[in-house]
């Protein structure tokens, strides 16, 4: 569970680790997927070129506004790096995903990364990009709770422009 602009979201989440004997399995995970990470080891070259067959699958089998972050793994181990950074963002940028170097050993930026993809989701809701009465877009909407909002205002909260000083996407 965590919280974004108040609210409470719950984040499931599926582990599919990247393995070729669970392409199959993984695939179905796509279709009923709201966002993505797909992680690299930055001390495995191999691991980041296997990235554009990653992402083939992950765009072919799911919502054209799924929210896809590119994660690179071990940034902990700089000595030992096989993949620079900016090799990273530039695969990220090229083909339009988020980006972040997290290390799963010392915790850096493991929370930020969920917490990120969960916001870009949301921001997506917000704007309308994913039908959230379909659950096959992955998300479900839980019991409301009335927030004291004056009606239609929450139309337009979050919304890039919408000058409520929140950034959205």
């Amino acid at each position: 569970m965590i919280s974004i602009d108040n609210k409470q979201i719950k984040l499931q989440i599926w582990d599919t680790a990247g393995q070729e004997s669970f392409r199959s399995i993984t695939r179905s995970y796509y279709r009923g997927a709201a966002g993505a990470l797909l992680v690299y080891d930055i001390t495995r070259r191999e691991t980041f070129n296997h990235l554009t067959s990653w992402l083939e699958d992950a765009r072919q089998h799911s919502s054209s506004n799924m929210v896809i972050m590119l994660i690179g793994n071990k940034s902990d181990l700089e000595s030992r790096r096989d993949v620079r950074k900016e090799e990273g963002e530039a695969f990220a940028r090229e083909h339009g995903l988020v980006f972040m170097e997290t290390s799963a050993k010392t915790a850096a930026n493991v929370e930020e990364a969920f917490i990120d993809t969960a916001k870009e989701i949301y921001c997506k809701i917000q704007q309308g990009l994913f039908d959230v009465s379909n659950e096959a877009n992955g998300i479900k909407i839980g019991p409301q709770q009335p927030v004291g909002m004056a009606p239609g205002s929450a139309a337009r909260h979050g919304t890039p422009g919408s000058g409520d000083g929140s950034s959205c996407c």
